[in-house]
């Protein structure tokens, strides 16, 4: 981006020597007679610095400055005056609206120095706005961010929550079912067993842990384990301690990642109506 340097003097012999020692810098000059043509000039162009003389006339220099200063406060101000104007800017500069007082006539490497300083100090204001702006931009962004986290974890623990309470209903029916319920994994272990197995197969000792093999009949296990009903219910009769139960029989897997297979064995409802029962519940 180009510098652009306002000039403002009432003497034209003054923004012309002005002009000509800057040119050399590669600024854009912009130049004014008077307070009022400045304010003008800076409405429709972007000045990093401003030199302005203090005696003018309707407009002193400081009165302009401090105009300036409240309209662009991102300007770099500098009144070139005379040192018996000294007294009238000091208050000016200690008000912020005058960043250096420089004295006519010039020293013409001193006065390009203070204005490259100058323009340094403006690009630095700028730069400043710009990280300030955009470290702004970021916290947005980021408080943003922790929000929508936040909403997820409350959804995410409220889901948890209603699972949990859902797993605790199931577990407490699985618990009071009146037949026995085996889930039987494909290591052979058991994974599930409700109190109606346990009591039924280990004299109510727990069963979960326990290897399939070692408590359920051999050939119930094996039809179990078979496959022939895959994802269809099978349904046999079986021996067990010497007294008949209706088995009934499901692979794993269609509603869940689970695997192996459900084993419910019912001592008190025949074969026949086990069976039945069944079909009319598909139906």
């Amino acid at each position: 981006m180009q510098r652009t340097i306002l000039l403002v003097d009432d003497e034209e012999n003054i923004t012309s020597a002005l002009t000509r020692l800057l040119r050399r810098d590669g600024y854009n000059i912009l130049r004014a007679n008077s307070g009022k043509a400045g304010l003008e000039l800076l409405e429709k162009n972007q000045v990093g610095v401003i030199i302005s003389d203090q005696r003018m006339p309707e407009m002193t220099g400081t009165e302009f400055l401090t105009k300036v200063r409240a309209l662009y406060p991102d300007t770099v101000r500098i009144v070139l005056s005379g040192y018996t104007e000294l007294n009238s800017v000091t208050e000016a500069i200690n008000r912020g609206a005058v960043y250096k007082f420089l004295t006519k006539p010039w020293e013409e490497e001193l006065l390009r120095a203070n204005v490259e300083e100058a323009f340094q100090r403006h690009e630095m204001k700028i730069e400043n706005a710009r990280l300030t702006h955009a470290l702004q931009l970021a916290n947005d962004e980021l408080n943003n961010i922790n929000l929508e986290l936040e909403q997820r974890v409350e959804l995410k623990t409220r889901e948890t929550v209603r699972n949990l309470s859902v797993l605790r209903v199931s577990q407490e029916i699985l618990e009071h079912l009146p037949v026995a319920v085996i889930g039987i994994g494909d290591d052979d272990s058991i994974a599930i067993a409700n109190r109606s197995a346990q009591r039924l197969f280990s004299a109510g000792q727990t069963l979960m842990g326990e290897l399939a093999s070692s408590v359920i009949p051999a050939d119930m296990l094996e039809w179990a384990l078979s496959g022939t009903h895959d994802k269809d219910v099978g349904v046999k009769s079986c021996l067990l301690n010497g007294r008949e139960v209706a088995c009934w029989c499901r692979s794993m897997g269609e509603f869940s990642q689970s695997s192996g297979v459900l084993l419910v064995v019912s001592t008190g409802l025949p074969i026949e109506r086990f069976a039945d029962r069944h079909v009319t519940e598909e139906k």
